[in-house]
């Protein structure tokens, strides 16, 4: 069954090397930690000159006792042109199978004259292959994949991750960083949260990039900025969802569809993937590269310009944070890894193995390849989840020695050794029931070993409502610990977390109405609100994070279309924002909700009513696909939507939803309604911050905040900094309830503050620009902002 080709041999001597090189490493590191991240950084497909070295980690054939002369490395080199945009192709690939080399549980392979991918050029094809006891060949698909066109459950692309560097724009960046030590960076003064499938109209990093370009040529050439461009400035540092790829269709089709195959040659269906996620459904597989969903070219080049298009923004370089998901797996990782991964089911769906040497070591090398294109920051996605099990004890106990050598890991991007900024979303005892009460939200900084390590604060984190009346005096105990200890939290209330719970909430709650006169608008402003920015940019410590989706005001939801099993289920619990996000007009837009309309919701009171009997019944018959179909059939008068209901025409209808969900959020469909105020105001705010760093510590002796009192039905804040330097701020936030009446806001300044020698900074837009001082009545949403000194 061995093959070579006039083009593609092995070189077996260089592979025997391999080998030899690992057993070595194996038996004289210090432990088998120290081995496993030795050996990691030669996993994956790796150019090197005019050959390609193969390596995998493959204990289950050790499991399975499967002989050396079973297994092989596959080559696919499609016959004709292949054209990585195309939604749908058939195509013929040559199939070379190749000896590999063995060590333990370490698989290596050395080929020659295979094409390695670059921007301009596509890649042939690989992944490993044994053949069972019937004769059958399985594939062993390759987590440490540099590009997967295909997702991570088809074969990878062999790409020159060199060339994705060489010339690459923002070079002179990180040149400039270089030392005698690796580089640590420092935090940012904020942070705008992007979800890239959302945030423009094309919906990927191409797309984005060319916003962040535009804006800077315009920023260069001194021209004007229109609202949307506004949007991204003032903030330091942009952090992208998570960009691995995640989970495909559970019911399919396949991304990679085999449709014959023989020794030589292997015909395939292939999709353009084209799932929509939030990002942190991950596999775990393919992690070290981009999701395919978000590429327009299909190249993970493009992640690389767009980390150079923010560090090269005119005036103030922009850092690139990514959000890596490690603390889980979806269940479809079973089917893209071998079982050593995992060490048992959570919520999400797997518990990862990180007790184990050559699992932490692999997953700690996809991070660092990750990082390698050029992140500035780092995210960790749900840190709490990182746990292993202690047997004696009989529980799971955190692991937080993994946390630190995430933290420790040491980047080369350009020539230059460096060290992300680090920031961790940790609840813990998150997900206990009194994880409100009882999250510290610094277990992770106070065991970290530098003192620049953040977590997400506890108005950032998960479930903050902040237009229910009582909100913000109902948090006044979280927010007197922002000022004792946030100097190392990420600030603010809305990120792609709170503002879909936001969405959840029943309008028959205690709403704050006088953020607005619909439900649309009430949102809008809860989550971009002009009191609110004020205090968490001109007077709160830590680090602020907005989401663009909320200073866009744009729509959000969970939105996952991949579902099949409970995919009815997650969009009857979704239904509720309906209410929230979808007025009869916004439904009615020719485009908006099309599938929907497909299927007969002409109306959105036609969805609506549909909606109102769902989550009902999914509730009462415990999620009985075929019970709630028989119960909708019933209802009087017919519903609209497919007839008779069907449990397949329940899934077209869930699927349908977060289709058209996805599309409605996307930013690009607000632009045309943003408020040139209100952005100008706030991008005046993130300027503020900028230039005024010293407001990230936290509060000192003669800084001072309060709740004015009496409280008189209205929660209004009053703050008073003093800086270095004698810069001073003194500022009145109106949260919510009701007006004031004609104050003087120096009537309410701590005892002993001089009146003397302050300017009115800034005013929130609501309050209009003839106010310059004096007496004033604060209704809600209402901010100002006085300094002296500054």
């Amino acid at each position: 069954m061995l093959q070579e080709t006039s083009r593609i041999s092995a070189d077996p001597e260089a592979a025997a090397a391999m080998a030899v090189w690992c057993e070595e490493v194996l038996n004289t590191a210090e432990d088998r930690l120290a081995a496993g991240r030795k050996i990691a950084r030669k996993l994956g497909a790796s150019v090197e000159g005019d050959r390609v070295a193969f390596g995998f980690w493959t204990p289950e054939l050790q499991d399975w006792r499967v002989p050396d002369g079973d297994i092989f490395l596959e080559i696919l080199t499609p016959r004709e042109p292949i054209d990585l945009t195309v939604g749908k192709v058939d195509m013929v690939f040559d199939r070379v199978l190749l000896p590999v080399e063995r060590c333990e549980a370490f698989t290596f392979a050395v080929a020659r004259g295979v094409t390695a991918g670059c921007r301009e050029r596509i890649g042939d094809f690989y992944a490993l292959v044994w053949r069972d006891t019937e004769g059958n060949l399985n594939r062993i698909l390759d987590p440490l994949a540099a590009s997967l066109p295909y997702g991570a459950f088809a074969p990878a692309e062999i790409y020159d991750v060199a060339s994705m560097h060489e010339g690459r724009a923002d070079a002179g960046y990180f040149e400039a960083l270089k030392g005698d030590v690796p580089h640590k960076f420092a935090p940012p003064t904020s942070i705008l949260q992007v979800h890239v499938p959302t945030a423009t109209s094309g919906g990927t990093l191409a797309s984005l990039t060319r916003q962040i370009e535009r804006i800077a040529w315009r920023v260069a050439n001194d021209l004007q900025l229109e609202p949307d461009d506004e949007l991204f400035m003032g903030y330091d540092a942009v952090q992208l969802l998570p960009v691995e790829p995640t989970t495909v269709y559970e019911a399919g089709p396949a991304f990679w569809t085999e449709t014959g195959t023989d020794d030589d040659s292997v015909s395939a269906h292939l999709m353009r993937p084209d799932t929509t996620n939030w990002g942190y459904d991950v596999v775990i597989s393919g992690t070290a590269t981009v999701n395919p969903v978000l590429l327009e070219t299909a190249r993970p080049d493009e992640l690389v310009d767009l980390a150079a298009a923010l560090h090269t923004f005119p005036g103030r370089p922009k850092m690139l944070v990514l959000d890596v998901v490690f603390g889980h797996a979806d269940n479809q990782g079973l089917d893209a890894l071998n079982h050593h991964y995992f060490a048992g089911p959570n919520m999400y769906g797997q518990n990862l193995d990180y007790r184990s040497p050559f699992v932490r070591a692999i997953l700690l090398e996809m991070q660092r390849r990750k990082v390698d294109f050029g992140a500035d920051g780092v995210r960790v996605d749900g840190a709490q989840d990182f746990k292993w099990w202690e047997r004696q004890a009989q529980e799971m106990l955190h692991d937080d020695d993994y946390l630190q050598e995430m933290a420790d890991i040491v980047q080369n991007v350009a020539g230059t050794s460096y060290r992300p900024w680090f920031v961790f979303e940790d609840g813990r005892p998150w997900p206990e029931e009194d994880w409100e009460l009882s999250s510290s939200y610094r277990a992770v900084i106070d065991r970290q070993r530098d003192d620049d390590v953040f977590q997400w604060g506890p108005l950032t984190f998960a479930h903050n409502t902040p237009f229910v009346y009582t909100f913000w005096l109902s948090k006044y105990w979280r927010i007197r610990e922002i000022l004792a200890h946030g100097s190392n939290w990420i600030s603010g209330t809305a990120n792609h977390d709170t503002l879909r719970r936001g969405t959840q909430l029943s309008p028959n709650l205690n709403i704050n109405t006088r953020l607005g006169d619909t439900m649309m608008e009430i949102l809008d402003k809860a989550y971009d609100n002009s009191a609110v920015s004020i205090l968490t940019y001109a007077i709160l410590p830590g680090v602020p994070m907005d989401f663009l989706n909320a200073t866009a005001r744009a729509s959000w939801g969970f939105i996952r279309n991949q579902d099949d099993r409970y995919g009815v289920k997650v969009v009857a619990e979704e239904a509720i924002s309906l209410k929230w996000q979808v007025d009869a007009y916004s439904y009615s837009v020719p485009g908006s909700f099309r599938w929907l309309k497909e299927l007969g919701f002409e109306t959105r009171n036609d969805l609506a009513r549909f909606m109102e009997f769902l989550p009902a019944l999914v509730e009462v018959t415990e999620y009985d696909l075929e019970t709630i179909a028989t119960l909708l059939n019933a209802v009087e008068p017919p519903l609209a939507g497919p007839s008779p209901v069907t449990v397949e025409a329940l899934k077209q209808i869930a699927r349908a939803w977060m289709d058209d969900m996805h599309e409605y959020c996307n930013v690009s469909h607000s632009l045309s309604k943003l408020d040139p105020q209100q952005i100008g105001a706030m991008r005046k705010l993130r300027e503020f911050r900028l230039a005024n760093p010293w407001l990230r510590q936290n509060f000192g002796p003669e800084d001072h905040f309060r709740y004015a009192e009496p409280i008189d039905g209205r929660t209004l804040f009053v703050a008073h900094r003093k800086g270095p330097e004698g810069q001073e701020i003194f500022s009145l936030c109106h949260m919510e309830g009701l007006p004031t009446e004609d104050i003087d806001p120096f009537d309410l300044a701590p005892e002993g503050m001089s009146r003397d020698g302050w300017h009115l900074t800034m005013r929130s837009p609501n309050i209009g620009g003839e106010y310059t001082g004096g007496p004033i009545t604060l209704k809600d949403s209402m901010g100002l902002v006085f300094t002296r000194g500054i």
